[in-house]
């Protein structure tokens, strides 16, 4: 994905040339966000269980008191401490596992970019409005470029993720089976 930066001006503004064009862009991209949104809600329901399941494979309710409120970004830190802490007693993590940190943290931050952003704002070249940067010496405005296949991406690494987490899960559940 692109994205630029505009010095903010007098008023919050954002240059659409051809609406025409970028409602086109938008009607193509819809399901797409949808679908991002569905499935990273998937996700983060994965994570929940899996995290429950560490509590006590007894209730779930105990997890679900801790995780209460809890934003997902606090959700995969407690599973990362949970994991870690459990490595602590394997001579190394299993394969993959950094890999799939580093996707439940991505796939956070790219479901926020696609959630949080101004659609109403995208413009002809399918620049979406993310937010004002506000430094000491200046403000300007970040745009985003979601592409058709920028957005499938998106989707895509959510569905591995899922995948990654279930497959840690398993590789965690049979060594602990062998103990």
């Amino acid at each position: 994905m692109k994205s630029k930066r505009t010095q903010f001006q007098q008023h919050l503004y954002h240059e659409i040339e051809d609406e025409e064009k970028a409602e086109s862009y938008l009607s193509d991209s819809m399901p797409l966000i949808g679908e991002i949104i569905m499935y990273f809600n998937g996700l983060e329901s994965s994570l929940d269980s899996f995290l429950c399941e560490t509590f006590t494979d007894r209730t779930d309710s105990t997890g679900l008191i801790v995780l209460h409120k809890m934003g997902y970004s606090a959700k995969v830190d407690l599973f990362k401490r949970f994991a870690d802490d459990f490595h602590l007693c394997m001579e190394k993590p299993f394969d993959g596992y950094g890999e799939l940190m580093a996707n439940l943290k991505e796939s956070g931050r790219l479901r926020n970019l696609v959630a949080h952003a101004d659609w109403e704002n995208t413009d002809n070249d399918g620049y979406t409005y993310v937010s004002l940067r506000i430094s000491k010496k200046q403000m300007e405005q970040e745009y985003v470029q979601f592409s058709i296949e920028s957005l499938q991406k998106i989707i895509n690494l959510i569905f591995d993720t899922r995948t990654c987490l279930s497959n840690y899960w398993e590789a965690k559940e049979a060594y602990l089976g062998r103990l």
